[in-house]
């Protein structure tokens, strides 16, 4: 694995932090939703828990998604409902710059590659894995003669990466067989999720990473990203994801279930119960009441692990605590 340089040029922004650091990250395509007040309400507390700070990240590198003014309509709504985040808010859209360091060394060490391939030329050519059709490493040696690069790939391998997850315990995914070598810059010139939130989740010293089940299965692309950039890996815990009737993940796009921030207590003690912890006899009469005691009594371990994680196998892959 390559080691990481001193004079590299992004390595040099990440910070290690034996603190406690967590945060939430949701994308700016809508209000604020159940879903999310979810994965916001048990990444905070388990930040707060633990004596960690907390932090509040807009993943706004899509620009074709981003909705205009979601962002400061989240960030009302959380602080309505008691929430309150450790150092300033960080946009994405912001942060390209780093983003190319780190495409930049992965180039450097033969690890990414151009690819010419479009969807449909995937779909085509690729088996059908647990996600969708698997790369089948058509531009691995260069792009076709004619034909233009379109996105970056990064080369993966068969081992198993191995994931510890503090939901769904310990489980592991072969990349190559499962998804294949994976886009970390798309045609359209944005950058991907997998290496935005890999950078930046280091350069933010992020400890631990507590968030949707949906995320599970791009853990170890991202653990894999990690070793390649020589970055530290956070631990991880994925909670339950909520459903709308049809067995769909709730979306902000599709304006589900957006919380009214006038009415706080309602929306924190719904999401607390859906997250397994403890029901009291008396319900908080306040958010402030219901703060002091879900800060005191949140417990990790009651959090369920539905579904399993797609392509995994392991522990995980026999998990559901229903």
């Amino acid at each position: 694995m390559p080691q990481k340089p001193a004079h590299a040029g992004f390595f040099m922004c990440m910070t290690a932090s034996p603190t406690y650091r967590g945060r939430f990250a949701p994308s700016p395509t809508g209000p604020l939703h159940f879903g999310s007040l979810v994965a916001a309400l048990a990444s905070f507390l388990d930040a707060r828990a633990n004596g960690g700070q907390w932090l509040v990240r807009i993943e706004d590198v899509d620009q074709r998604r981003t909705v205009a003014g979601a962002a400061d309509d989240i960030l009302r709504t959380l602080a309505a409902l008691g929430f309150a985040w450790d150092d300033g808010v960080t946009y994405q859209s912001h942060r390209t710059a780093i983003y190319e360091d780190a495409l930049a060394w992965l180039r450097r060490i033969g690890a990414a590659y151009d690819c010419a391939c479009s969807r449909t030329d995937v779909a085509r050519a690729g088996r059908l894995g647990p996600e969708g059709p698997v790369y089948p490493g058509t531009c691995r040696h260069g792009t076709p003669r004619g034909a233009a690069p379109r996105a970056v790939r990064v080369r993966t391998h068969d081992d198993p990466i191995t994931v510890s997850d503090g939901v769904y315990g310990t489980w592991s995914q072969r990349l190559e067989g499962t998804v294949g070598d994976f886009v970390v810059r798309r045609a359209d010139g944005f950058f991907a999720y997998q290496l935005a939130v890999v950078v930046d989740d280091a350069d933010q010293a992020i400890t631990r990473v507590v968030r949707g089940a949906d995320l599970l299965s791009s853990t170890p692309r991202q653990v894999y990203l990690q070793g390649l950039l020589g970055l530290p890996t956070p631990s991880y815990a994925h909670v339950p994801l909520v459903l709308d009737t049809g067995g769909r993940k709730l979306s902000k796009r599709d304006l589900a279930h957006p919380i009214d921030p006038r009415q706080p207590l309602p929306a924190l003690l719904a999401a607390w119960a859906f997250l397994g912890q403890a029901v009291e006899c008396e319900q908080p009469a306040s958010p402030a009441e219901f703060w002091g005691l879900a800060m005191e009594r949140w417990d990790l371990g009651r959090v369920p692990a539905r579904p399993p994680p797609l392509g995994a196998t392991g522990d995980a892959a026999g998990t559901d605590t229903d």
